[in-house]
């Protein structure tokens, strides 16, 4: 599979049930590093989340290999500032660029007038931290919310991640 195969489009409410599997799929591995099986992206129910698709401060995109979703990124859009979530790419396909792709994707679908791009994720998924890192955001804090530590990172856009092989 190269990145080239994918398709990548806003996912529709019809595609809700398939976005609704891919999260739950993809989030597992998020809960047992945390031991919290409670954690939003595996709580939220299929009526919540066709309700967030409906939202006209959400952008959700989605990619596609064949009829497949293989992954998928959510967007809140808020004065100038996009902040991601809900970053799932299916456990079979992880380290393939999918996630690579959504972030790449995704910029240029934002709004006139958005100036930075924000990320959050478990301030112990280093994995997803070498991630964002890698693709130009960097730490701006930390914050805890019930027994979670949660890293925030920032991209300005316009700012290009640094190619590490120059």
């Amino acid at each position: 599979m190269t990145t080239d195969e994918l398709e990548v489009r806003t996912v529709a409410a019809t595609d809700a049930g398939e976005l609704f599997t891919l999260r739950r799929a993809a989030f597992v591995t998020e809960a047992q590093q945390y031991d919290d099986p409670h954690i939003p992206p595996l709580t939220q129910t299929l009526a919540e989340l066709k309700a967030d698709l409906a939202r006209p401060d959400v952008i959700t995109l989605g990619a596609w290999l064949g009829h497949r979703l293989v992954g998928s990124i959510r967007v809140l859009l808020e004065d100038g500032k996009a902040t991601l979530g809900r970053f799932a790419v299916a456990p079979d396909l992880q380290g393939k660029g999918i996630g690579s792709r959504l972030l790449v994707e995704i910029v240029p679908r934002l709004p006139e007038g958005t100036a930075e791009v924000w990320v959050f994720t478990g301030r112990d998924s280093l994995q997803n931290l070498a991630f964002y890192t890698s693709q130009g955001y960097e730490h701006q804090h930390d914050q805890m919310i019930g027994d979670l530590t949660y890293a925030y990172l920032r991209r300005l856009l316009g700012e290009e991640p640094a190619d590490e092989n120059a």
